[in-house]
């Protein structure tokens, strides 16, 4: 791990709490659902899930089982959903821990009815239909006969939902919006004919911000807990002020003047058009930052904007400081978040976006809770 006081990823619970409370007061009287998978969306899972729940949210959301298993293992026990797995991952250890699953296939739904019938108790099921996005999901022509099937087996499952995604949930006027709901809306009638009363739930967080007729009642919220606007302008449309929550920030270690001409890092894809002073970042694309960030991103040091310069290395990169530069080794550099540039600027520099960018950032930076203006290393994780 990289030390604290050279680079970390600081974290700002409060703001996590902040933008949570926001959200659901938003939403409501939809029940919201925080996504905490891929560690957090990168600012550290367990305590995400931890600092949820202090804001009252009641459910949790996760991709894969091991995700769930680890939450689990560290105590929490709240409403808690997985929906991704292999087709040879045992369902046991989930039913056993009372994690909500969900269900794609007739195979999905005999797996889990048979790991639930080995323990002797029922499983808690979300049954997905794919309404358009072409991904993950039931296809509408073998729906029938898996809201049948989930309706036979009430002895080993609990149909809890009936859920879906959007394909385009930050366009509200894309074409698939209305087509994907109604489509949801006809899947549900369906598994209410068979007998199933379940609950629905199909927005993420642009559509929790900015469609509510995709609400019912319960929504997902990821990326926007964190801070991060779901698609350009959403947030503004919805009314909303996110609090950035992740800081990634550093200290300069090397400092050097080069002369007009000089050119810097690999391949030289930099060349110096005048004499200037250049930065060394000790942050590379180990540790997350996208290589597509050379020469066309900027980071703040010394609450200044500077360009990135040169092809992004394994373990640093360099800044062009102006000729008239008089920073200093141990100089803050703020790569984004607060007292920086937003993460989505960041990535679109970069031709991606800011769910990429906190999601890539590795595993040996810190990650530090920013309390009452100071900063500790988390070790919980």
């Amino acid at each position: 791990m990289i030390d604290p006081a050279t680079a970390s990823a600081v974290i700002d619970w409060s703001a996590y709490r902040h933008n949570l409370t926001v959200l659901a007061d938003h939403v409501a009287p939809a029940t919201l659902m925080a996504v905490v998978k891929a560690d957090g969306y990168g600012h550290g899972m367990v305590e995400a899930a931890r600092q949820a729940r202090a804001a009252g949210v009641t459910w949790l959301g996760v991709a894969v089982a091991g995700e769930a298993l680890t939450l689990r293992a560290q105590g929490d026990r709240g409403r808690l959903m997985c929906w991704l797995y292999g087709p040879q991952e045992d369902f046991t250890g989930l039913v056993g821990a009372e994690v909500d699953l969900s269900v794609s296939s007739l195979a999905e739904l005999d797996r889990i009815a048979a790991a639930a019938r080995s323990l002797g108790r029922k499983a808690r099921v979300h049954l997905k239909v794919d309404s358009g996005l072409s991904r993950n999901g039931c296809p509408v022509e073998q729906w029938p006969e898996l809201c049948r099937a989930a309706a036979a087996r009430t002895g080993e499952v609990e149909v809890v939902a009936v859920w879906t995604h959007l394909a385009a949930a930050e366009e509200p006027d894309h074409p698939s919006v209305p087509a994907q709901l109604t489509t949801f809306d006809q899947a549900f009638a369906l598994a209410r004919e068979h007998g199933l009363s379940p609950i629905r739930h199909v927005a993420n967080s642009a559509a929790a911000m900015i469609l509510p007729q995709a609400r019912y009642e319960l929504v997902r919220v990821g990326i926007a807990g964190y801070g991060i606007d779901p698609g350009v302008g959403v947030a503004d449309r919805a009314g909303i002020a996110l609090a950035p929550v992740m800081t990634l920030r550093a200290a300069l270690v090397n400092v050097k003047r080069i002369p007009a001409g000089a050119g810097v890092s690999y391949g030289h894809t930099w060349i110096a058009p005048r004499d200037t002073v250049v930065g060394l970042v000790p942050l590379g694309y180990a540790d997350g930052i996208v290589r597509a960030a050379g020469n066309r991103a900027s980071v703040v040091v010394n609450d200044r904007e500077v360009p990135l310069v040169g092809r992004v290395c394994m373990d640093q990169c360099v800044v062009d400081l102006g000729p008239d530069s008089r920073d200093r080794v141990g100089d803050p550099v703020v790569m984004f978040g607060q007292q920086g540039r937003a993460v989505n600027d960041f990535a679109a520099d970069c031709d991606t976006i800011g769910y990429e960018i906190v999601t890539r950032i590795g595993s040996r930076v810190p990650r530090v809770a920013q309390v009452a203006g100071s900063v500790e290393v988390s070790r919980d994780e």
